[in-house]
């Protein structure tokens, strides 16, 4: 049986480098100033090994990991993956490791997550967190690890968290619909309870007030944000006595759903029904007609956690900070305006 290869060490590099172990400690461990092309040749024989360390070991003389945790839904929103790449790219350039866990969606899930992310010895979490999860992030904020909520908004303020602004924006695509004449105006939105389900429902009412157009109940139906969530939702407005003339879709998810159950019955976007979207979907502006939107700012968001979890560690007692951040306008036509009209 073939001998397994041995973990380079940093014996290994001091003879390929041809200095001392001690030197190797201090370039890998950047604890003292070394000379220029000493530290290149170690350097370049860590590049030729492959060496790591151990991260573990080092964290106990430095006091840290410089390594974060990151838990998300990874079968959740379509923007997670934009979400988890804006996060490690802004870690990285900092000069921590992230590490990516699922947590399914689930508060049981999520909890034994954060745990194990805890046993690694991260410095800090960033948490896209799943319903009725207060306890999990009571336990984090005990426990004193720097937390940042990222997407999902809370009422909380003893917290770091950043999110989509969500009240004026909706009431901005509320008011756009209206401008079109529409006086029943239907929206289907995620579950009640939910912050963010919450915020955009308030905006919807709130631009409706400001369009003067009546609010009435049952043009809100709630669901699982899913295509089959948004398809139920329609199902339901449909049925009414009155009906809605156009539809606004709380998120990309139920938007698809609307498409996939207006088809089914016939309708045609932008012409039967008017239908517009808080989130944008890979898919916008390849339906016809395309989907008018407003474009959350995925990226930013994430980068902006990260920021936040990097002050955290920097100021233990800083105050905490909550971000929205305002999604962008992309006027389309499935709103049953034409294409000049580029703005709410």
């Amino acid at each position: 049986m073939p001998k397994r290869p041995s973990r380079p060490t940093q014996r290994d590099i001091a003879d390929l480098a041809g200095v001392s172990i001690t030197t190797v400690s201090h370039v890998v461990n950047d604890t003292r100033t070394v000379a220029p092309a000493t530290r290149e040749a170690v350097l370049a024989a860590v590049e030729q090994t492959g060496y790591t360390g151990d991260v573990i070991a080092r964290s106990l003389v430095t006091g840290g990991t410089q390594t974060i945790g990151l838990a998300v839904p990874l079968s959740g929103s379509p923007h997670i993956g934009t979400l988890v790449q804006a996060v490690e790219r802004e870690a990285a350039a900092a000069g921590y490791t992230v590490l990516l866990s699922d947590t399914h969606d689930c508060a049981d899930t999520e909890r034994a997550v954060v745990r194990a992310l805890r046993a690694h010895r991260i410095e800090g979490v960033v948490l896209v967190s799943a319903p009725d999860d207060r306890d999990v992030v009571d336990e984090l904020l005990t426990a004193g690890v720097p937390t940042v909520l990222l997407d999902r908004l809370t009422t909380r303020s003893d917290i770091d968290q950043v999110g989509p602004e969500n009240i004026q924006t909706m009431s901005a695509l509320t008011e756009h619909v209206a401008a079109r004449a529409h006086r029943r105006i239907g929206l289907v939105s995620g579950p009640e309870g939910q912050v963010t389900s919450d915020e955009r429902v308030l905006g919807y009412r709130l631009g409706l007030g400001r369009a003067r157009v009546p609010w009435s109940p049952e043009l809100v139906v709630t669901g699982e944000p899913s295509r089959d969530g948004g398809a139920a939702a329609l199902a339901t407005l449909l049925e009414l006595p009155e009906p809605p003339t156009a539809v606004l879709a709380a998120d990309d998810a139920m938007a698809a759903g609307v498409v996939v159950e207006a088809r089914r019955r016939g309708l045609r976007i932008g012409t039967d029904l008017a239908l517009a979207c808080f989130d944008e979907p890979e898919w916008s502006d390849l339906v016809d007609p395309p989907l008018t939107t407003v474009a959350q700012a995925v990226a930013d968001m994430g980068g902006e956690a990260m920021r936040l979890l990097l002050a955290r560690l920097k100021d233990p007692e800083r105050e905490p900070e909550t971000v929205r951040l305002p999604p962008a306008w992309r006027h389309r036509t499935s709103c049953g305006c034409p294409p000049e009209n580029p703005t709410p």
